[in-house]
């Protein structure tokens, strides 16, 4: 599954981008809470940051917060310093992406998990409603006794 999200993440980097040359970019990743190696989200965008690197061979920046003030001062550092796209990952980046990309017109911006309808925000979203369901009816097919059970975390 974080193979399949890292590949997104490197296909998103390379759309955001448009057609702009791979020398004309520079990208930026905000991980959010958690950092870069928490086994989710996160750590998918890195390895689709790590990839788009490697294939293309154009660097980004990135940045680990530590606390939940540092999400809009380090999307305005990164998009006062030019750096186009930015990709905040992370459903609790809205407010702040909502915010910079308000405020810089002229770059491009993502946002996993959720959506900002800007023109120039990207927001990258699952349908996990869909592999519930399957995971239910599997687990239907499966069932014994004719009952299925769900707990969420």
């Amino acid at each position: 599954m974080k193979s399949i999200l890292a590949g997104l993440f490197a296909a998103c980097l390379a759309s955001v981008a448009g057609p702009a040359l791979a020398a004309d970019l520079k990208p930026a990743v905000i991980f959010d809470l958690g950092g870069k190696f928490d086994k989710s989200f996160n750590e998918a965008a890195f390895n689709g940051a790590e990839r788009f690197k490697a294939e293309s061979g154009t660097p980004y920046r990135e940045f680990e917060m530590q606390n939940e003030t540092q999400r809009e001062q380090v999307l305005r550092r990164f998009a006062r310093d030019g750096n186009s796209p930015i990709i905040a990952v992370g459903f609790a980046q809205q407010a702040a992406v909502t915010n910079v990309a308000k405020e810089y017109p002229n770059l491009q911006f993502a946002i996993i998990d959720t959506v900002v309808d800007l023109p120039n925000v990207r927001s990258i979203l699952f349908k996990e409603e869909e592999g519930s369901y399957l995971v239910g009816m599997l687990a239907a097919m499966k069932s014994q006794t004719g009952t299925v059970g769900f707990v969420g975390g």
